[in-house]
């Protein structure tokens, strides 16, 4: 006998057979050979369905059968990935909550600028818009300071625009047009405070921009192109990314998805418990360009904004030298000048902590308080850590030889 379904089709013609010849040996296939077949058929078939059926299939092998793969090493691991379904309902909620909690901290700002020739005379006005979080329920405002400051000037030089004029605010659900003084401004951080007479109003509560993390949800809010209280969401797309604006200047931005516009400038990129993470102040444009808006993290305007408010300028720690970056290949380019990668001194502001301390043009900057630098955005870093009036402890390279110099912080003029 061969397999099953080949043992079933030779018995029933051997039944046939037999039954032509003698009708005993045809009752006795009828009664005992094909219910015996039959039956260890059917046995097989149950047991096979039971194989499919996982709770048979469990008792049958054990529990280890059920999680069984025919790849388990292709088999990804989603245990740590939330894989549940999302309310579309709840997610609408966060949005709504959020932005009935964050809008009455939002303000527009409108400012004016007035336009003047060569020769001084004022011929026009010009008008921009921008966006402002409330700081303080007395009426401070952070906002960015190209919003209220500007140095611009046409390509012909000859038209000029002025530091502004009037800054005028406007307050949520308030037809009230507030006009507002300048506290203090930090072009380099691009951070400004202003401040209108009210009392009462809504603080917005502030968020930890250092416990981000990618692809978290964040929503946008300001007066993009005048258009009042608008809001946008989407997620955080990078932390920590190093951004060079038009004039030049550096910045360590966190980058969203959320629709930046022209005049969401100082307004607020808020997380999921409505708190402020962030103040809008770049986009990224251009043809085929979507989706690339930039936010200074809150924390790191927190002492801005106090130094502002408390003494209308940001007080820094100073060294009061002008550096350049020794490279490799300048070293090769000049190999009798004693030189060593670091920051090399080029010029000593008079009467600075740098000349106080004896520092020399020429004097190549190797470590500060036992670190080792490169260049002089490393040294300024370091140094933007400390405060006015601490002492730090140079590392020199001076004609060859090395040598500690101990330096304390001026406040930068």
């Amino acid at each position: 006998m061969g397999d099953n379904s080949n043992g079933f089709v030779e018995v029933k013609s051997s039944e046939k057979k037999q039954k032509s010849k003698n009708s005993s040996n045809h009752s006795f296939g009828k009664s005992v050979l094909v219910p015996f077949i039959s039956g260890i058929l059917g046995a097989s078939l149950v047991v096979g369905l039971c194989f499919n059926v996982p709770t048979i299939k469990e008792r049958l092998l054990g529990k280890s059968a059920e999680t069984t793969t025919p790849d388990s090493s292709s088999a990804v691991n989603y245990n740590n990935v939330n894989t549940s379904l999302i309310s579309l309902s709840n997610f609408s909620d966060t949005g709504v909550a959020v932005a009935q909690k964050v809008l009455p901290s939002i303000v527009g700002i409108s400012v004016e600028y007035p336009i003047s020739t060569l020769f001084s005379k004022v011929v026009s006005t010009a008008k921009a818009e921008g966006s402002g979080v409330i700081i303080s329920k007395d009426g401070y405002i952070l906002t960015n300071n190209h919003v209220i400051s500007t140095n611009s000037s046409s390509s012909d030089s000859f038209y000029a625009v002025g530091e502004a004029s009037k800054i005028t605010v406007s307050l949520y659900n308030d037809d009230t047009a507030y006009e507002a003084k300048v506290v203090g401004t930090d072009e380099q951080t691009d951070l400004a405070v202003i401040k209108i007479e009210k009392e009462g109003l809504t603080a917005a509560e502030l968020g930890d921009s250092d416990s981000l993390q990618v692809a978290e949800w964040c929503m946008a809010i300001g007066n993009p192109l005048g258009m009042k209280s608008s809001i946008t969401t989407g997620s955080i797309s990078a932390l920590n990314r190093e951004i060079t604006d038009s004039d030049g200047k550096s910045f360590t931005l966190i980058q969203t998805d959320t629709a930046i516009n022209s005049g969401n400038s100082g307004g607020a990129l808020v997380n999921s418990k409505g708190q402020v993470i962030g103040i809008n102040t770049l986009k990224a444009s251009g043809t085929g360009v979507e989706g690339l808006g930039f936010a200074i993290p809150i924390n790191s305007t927190k002492s801005i904004y106090s130094d502002l408010i408390t003494y209308n300028k940001v007080k820094r720690p100073y060294i009061g030298i002008v550096g350049m970056d020794i490279t490799d290949s300048i070293i090769k380019q000049n190999p009798s000048a004693h030189l060593v990668i670091g920051a090399y001194i080029r010029s000593i502001e008079n009467f600075s902590p740098a000349e106080k301390a004896g520092l020399k043009v020429g004097d190549v900057i190797i470590k500060v308080d036992g670190k080792e630098i490169k260049t002089m955005n490393e040294l300024n870093a370091i140094k933007e850590t400390h405060s006015i009036g601490d002492n730090l402890t140079l590392t020199i390279s001076r004609d060859g030889r090395e040598q500690d110099i101990s330096i304390t912080l001026g406040e930068q003029p």
